[in-house]
């Protein structure tokens, strides 16, 4: 149990289904709590707006549900007879004999006593399991699915007993209906547990990469611990084929580091002496030592596991409204059921035992369950699939958010373009180039600022002879100045250096106060960006062009991309403002490098962060693409439209089947037995749907 940032966690067992699930939901939506979340796959309950002191009774209330809160460290066994698998199959066992006696030609079969002794096990099995559950929640003022289910099965059940107590003979033997609904719907609920624990893999592959041993260097010795008591600071030995067991930084030694865990990138990354290394992630050759930085939850890794897990718990507004049906389902079901009843008994003349049965069926092919999970399970494999390929969706929400996007907004540097720089054009004066040069890779050498480094890069082998620099300062916004061994005074940087109206040119560098050298540069674009533009204006999404940087630049790289509108040279307040006035007119989407764009990418509607997964690009996007290129733009798009397509098609199944067999039912088409399994069988339809967006190729 945690509670960290107000969001309280707990670990809660018993919850089989769905349903379980559902009733725990409203349940703290009843006591005003907000950002909840019930996995019942995972066992996990989560929410927030818990004052510290109501905390105890929220709990009780949960157990008063018929389900056990505990603490993560002692996490209980299941009880054998608890486990919904056993459960099935000891019910299978009487169900089998006490069915087959309608197609068997063995007498004994026949006789109600037998029947009822077949039957009553698993009556009891299904008045302990589904009896609890509804009774708990009828309890709480929250009539569950399990209501219907129970009283389904009771009707069936006490309607047989009567006959056989009073001898009324075979049509008043519906023995087998009461134990074939019980062994259905756990059957159904089975098949829920173990898609569902499907549909959140992507998750628990996630908790294997934590789970790993690492060996800890102290003096002299080596100790093998596991990767759960790493601190921050201890000194870890890493060989090849191990996995990293923690956040941190090389201090000896280099590898080839698989990061496709993270990146979804398969080519190794080089890595050496004081670059940073990300737990999870594999060496593939090398031996390296590593100075732990980040642990815990504060790792990389936590931290995209806690986001996959927040972003199937938020709903979409399209899950919204099947929880809403769902809540007021259940009087109207049973409503239903009582007027077949009625009608068919009182105003059709129907059989009393029949009349009874329509009714029974009513109940039980009415569970909704395909509805409640017609949304969770799309989402779960929508995400997983994204995480895969390298795209973090940070919720159910901004799968909805992307199908129905509008305009999608880019930062220039470093989004659309690499951030490296070519030279397009250099003008030089009263200097060799050679020797500009040389100027020029000496002074530019000694800043970390992009331009420099490019620039730095692309002259390096037309350098001709070393210039020394005695004194050298950067200044910020402005560029470097710089005194060499015989007292020449030389400043290199934007056009604020020659204070003058001149602005064809990029840089500049003067010395002592005469212009040497004039360049142009431009920014190279990424291999990705036009595909990436091109699909957006066939989806109808307008792209949008929003920067700091000069208006020429910004137009130039507009118009090799097909760009349209176009906001060049403004300040971050105005780059919100424009976000805003968009944002009014439809979904607003922004592509930024997550950490100059932070305050961008939390104001629109959904924030997309390409980029190193640094702290701010995580915590401010709702979006984070790991593998730092616009083809993953194009995935999520993909996702998002697909995720959205299938949720669509569950929900219309989930709502067609109900509404189709509702009435077939009533008029006496669908027997109890035949709903309880056409009710497992839509589950059943719905999940495996989900489950196809695994696979499914993604146009």
């Amino acid at each position: 149990m945690s509670n960290e940032h107000d969001l309280v966690e707990l670990n809660v067992t018993g919850m089989h289904c769905n349903n379980c699930a559902l009733s725990v939901h409203k349940l703290l939506e009843k006591k005003g709590l907000q950002d909840i979340h019930v996995d019942f796959a995972n066992e996990e309950v989560k929410f927030s707006g818990a004052e510290d002191s109501s905390l105890p009774t929220i709990i009780k209330d949960i157990e008063g549900l018929g389900f056990k809160v505990y603490e993560q460290e002692e996490a209980p066994q299941e009880k054998f007879y608890d486990k919904i698998e056993n459960r099935f199959y000891f019910s299978l066992i009487f169900t089998i004999p006490l069915f087959s006696h309608m197609f068997l030609p063995f007498h004994w079969l026949h006789n109600p006593y037998i029947q009822l002794a077949l039957c009553l096990p698993v009556f009891i099995l299904g008045a302990i399991h589904f009896g609890k559950s509804a009774f708990n929640s009828l309890k709480n003022g929250m009539p569950n699915m399990d209501v219907l289910i129970f009283i389904g099965f009771t009707s069936a059940f006490i309607y047989s007993l009567v006959g056989t107590a009073f001898e009324l003979g075979a049509n008043y033997m519906f023995y087998e209906t009461t134990a074939v609904i019980i062994t259905l719907v756990l059957l159904g609920n089975l098949f829920e547990k173990r898609s569902v624990s499907q549909t959140t893999s992507a998750i628990k592959d996630l908790l294997k990469y934590q789970q790993v041993k690492a060996t800890r260097i102290k003096g002299e010795t080596h100790e093998v611990i596991d990767s759960r008591t790493i601190q921050s600071g201890d000194i870890l030995l890493v060989n090849t084929g191990d996995k990293i067991p923690a956040d941190g930084d090389i201090i000896w030694g280099d590898a080839s580091v698989n990061e496709s865990l993270i990146t979804g990138e398969s080519i190794p990354v080089e890595k050496t002496k004081y670059d940073s290394v990300i737990g999870g992630t594999l060496v593939e050759h090398g031996t390296i030592k590593i100075s732990a930085t980040k642990v815990g939850k504060h790792s990389v890794l936590s931290q995209i596991i806690e986001i996959m897990k927040r972003a199937q718990s938020s709903k979409p507004p399209i899950q919204r409204l099947g929880d809403k049906v769902a809540g007021v389902f259940v009087p109207v079901v049973v409503s239903i059921s009582a007027l077949t009843f009625i009608l068919a008994y009182f105003a059709f003349n129907i059989e009393l035992g029949d009349s009874i049965m329509r009714a029974i069926a009513v109940l039980v092919i009415s569970c909704p369950c395909a509805m409640g999970l017609a949304t969770p399970t799309a989402v779960m494999v929508g995400l997983g699939r994204g995480a895969k390929k390298g795209v973090l969706i940070k919720g159910g929400a901004t799968v909805e958010e992307m199908a129905n996007l509008k305009y999608m907004v880019f930062d220039k540097t470093g989004t659309l373009t690499t951030g490296d720089f070519n030279i397009k054009a250099m003008d030089v004066i009263d200097i060799s180039k050679e020797d500009a040069a040389s100027i020029i890779v000496g002074l530019e050498s000694y800043s970390n600022h992009p331009i420099a480094k490019s620039l730095v890069k692309e002259l390096q082998s037309q350098v001709v002879k070393k210039f020394i620099f005695t004194e050298v300062k950067e200044i910020k916004g402005l560029g470097i100045k710089a005194v060499d061994n015989d007292g020449n005074t030389y400043e290199i940087g934007s056009n604020k250096i020659i204070n003058s109206g001149e602005d064809d040119f990029d840089i500049y560098l003067k010395r002592n106060n005469n212009l040497l050298v004039k360049i142009s540069i431009e920014d190279q674009l990424k291999p990705d960006a036009k595909e990436l533009i091109d699909i957006l204006k066939e989806q109808k999404i307008t792209p949008i062009l929003l920067s700091g940087d000069r208006k020429e630049k910004c137009e130039s790289v507009a118009k090799k991309l097909g760009i349209e509108v176009v906001y060049a040279e403004k300040l971050p307040q105005e780059k919100l403002d424009i976000i805003d006035s968009y944002k009014e007119q439809g979904t607003t989407a922004m592509v930024g490098d997550g950490i100059n764009d932070a305050p961008a990418l939390t104001t629109a509607d959904v924030g997309i962060s390409l980029g190193n997964a640094s702290q701010v690009a995580i915590q401010s996007a709702k979006v984070v693409l790991l593998n730092n290129d616009l083809k993953s733009v194009i995935t999520l798009l993909k996702v998002g439209k697909h995720t959205l397509i299938t949720i669509k098609q569950n929900l219309f199944w989930a709502f067609f089947y109900n509404v189709f067999a509702i009435p077939l039912a009533a008029l006496g088409f669908l027997g109890p037995m035949l709903a309880a399994l056409a009710m497992a069988f839509s589950d059943v339809v719905v999940i495996g749907n989900s489950l196809r967006l695994k696979i499914k190729k993604l146009n």
